[in-house]
């Protein structure tokens, strides 16, 4: 698993409370994806299970640091939701609940790993409670999640939560930097679509669809100087609509810091004449209104499972049509 150097400040604080007998037994991290918090719990537990820990380091040469490596460690587990199933259920948490009340095989600590805090049906989540109030001796418990006020109330006051911030720009865009040959503007612009975490920075900047983005711009461009919304359809519609349906949120977005004078603030920096041009063309009234509607149409197509991803398009592409004719969008839905 790949080591970030942002990590490393966390990772001292954290085992540090466990060598002076202050680490709290359940731990949630909340962090960005892309921030590396499912590394930074990694060698958190590496340590925990190392039979022969040097200062804050594993040892990596004992049983146990073998077995992790391997991914075969007795007592390190990590529930997962059952395969075609986005909840994390009652059962498969009971199931490992059970096994934290027999010996450790290995006789040092056990560890268990939500890679998701927020998979966990309101059952599961109830019966994690309970192990919690009352944890097993050397047992220690990790959580990840991206978004904690999603969680139940009592589940995290349980915890201790620790919050992995973003690291400074300027370092994160010098880590890029020796990631990637991309041009500074792009890494800086892929950083801000990112919020600032490095490492999803880097799998955007890599993803085969990121020069599309270029392109979408332009076709917006095009489409609201020739007043044909639906022209955008054919960018649009792909299996990673809602990452495009973001980059074009923020374009809009960039259109109205631009018309506000800031400038400087905007996200696309690689692709200022195209916000600027929006500014130019279209009311601060009319871009406020189509980009309510794009966040509406992405929220829709990523809560709402089993819609047709077309129609919604359509139907968005439609609004926007008629917010350019009237200036405000029509109440009912076209579709």
């Amino acid at each position: 698993m790949k080591w970030y150097p942002w990590l490393r400040p966390a990772y001292e604080q954290l085992v540090g409370n466990h060598q002076v007998g202050r680490g709290h037994h359940a731990l949630l991290v909340h962090a960005l994806p892309g921030m590396g918090d499912d590394a930074l719990i990694y060698a958190i537990s590496r340590w925990l299970m190392c039979q022969k820990p040097d200062g804050l380091k594993s040892c990596g040469q004992c049983r146990a640091c073998q077995l992790m490596q391997a991914q075969t460690h007795p007592d390190y587990y990590a529930p997962e939701p059952e395969k075609g199933k986005a909840a994390l259920g009652i059962d498969a948490i009971r199931e490992v609940t059970e096994k934290l009340y027999d010996h450790a095989r290995l006789g040092g600590a056990k560890v268990v790993w939500l890679r998701d805090a927020e998979q966990l049906t309101e059952a599961a989540a109830n019966a994690l409670l309970k192990t919690l109030e009352e944890p097993p001796e050397k047992t220690w418990f990790m959580l990840g999640c991206r978004n904690p006020d999603r969680l139940p109330a009592t589940l995290r006051s349980r915890c201790l939560y620790w919050h992995l911030p973003p690291p400074e720009d300027h370092w994160a865009e010098a880590w890029l930097a020796r990631e990637c040959d991309a041009p500074q503007p792009q890494r800086i612009s892929a950083l801000r679509l990112t919020g600032g975490a490095p490492a999803a920075a880097l799998a955007l900047l890599q993803n085969p669809a990121w020069p599309h983005r270029q392109r979408l711009a332009e076709t917006l461009e095009k489409a609201v100087n020739t007043r044909d919304a639906l022209a955008l359809l054919p960018e649009l519609h792909h299996d990673d609509v809602l990452m495009r349906l973001h980059w074009l949120a923020a374009l809009l977005l960039d259109a109205l810091k631009s018309g506000q004078g800031a400038g400087a603030y905007v996200t696309h920096i690689d692709l200022t004449a195209y916000s600027q041009l929006l500014a130019a063309s279209l009311s601060e009234n009319v871009l406020q209104s189509m980009l309510t509607q794009t966040l509406r149409c992405r929220e829709q197509l990523s809560s709402v499972a089993g819609l047709n991803r077309e129609l919604m398009l359509t139907e968005l592409l439609l609004t926007w049509e008629q917010v350019w004719r009237t200036g405000s969008p029509n109440p009912y839905s076209h579709l």
